[in-house]
């Protein structure tokens, strides 16, 4: 696939997000998606590494009962005949304490015969470890 097209299916996959549609998202994936927010920490329950989408149904369950989008923006996009790297201003509260993660995520793509096959996305743990303690 190109960048063009690749980087077409990643807006279309934050579009679903935004819509709450994760079977439209579960769409873009291969079957054996290996996804995970890269983190050494465990202080949030989307943190790990998943494998097949009905790992990635479980992470988007655990970050919609956890937080609450305020925003998610999508600034940046590179991308390549296999690969898409985006930068994401988002700012999310926590559901049991109220307290807001705002920050720019790092999300990596990367894609096989037009699905994302890979995904790693970064975000600063610090603030979203002091959002969810009580």
């Amino acid at each position: 696939m190109s960048a063009a097209d690749n980087t077409k299916t990643i807006e279309a996959m934050y579009a679903a997000f935004g819509r709450g549609d994760v079977e439209a998202i579960l769409a873009s994936l291969t079957d054996d998606v290996d996804w995970a927010t890269d983190t050494e920490s465990s202080a949030a329950p989307w943190y790990g590494v998943r494998h097949g989408k009905d790992a990635v149904v479980d992470f988007f369950q655990q970050f919609g009962s956890t937080m609450e989008v305020e925003e998610f923006t999508p600034t940046t996009y590179a991308a390549n005949e296999d690969s898409v790297h985006t930068i994401v201003r988002c700012r999310a509260k926590s559901r049991a304490t109220g307290k807001v993660a705002d920050m720019s995520l790092h999300h990596y793509f990367r894609f096989r015969d037009g699905a994302v096959c890979f995904y790693r996305g970064t975000e600063d743990t610090f603030q979203v470890e002091a959002a969810l303690k009580g």
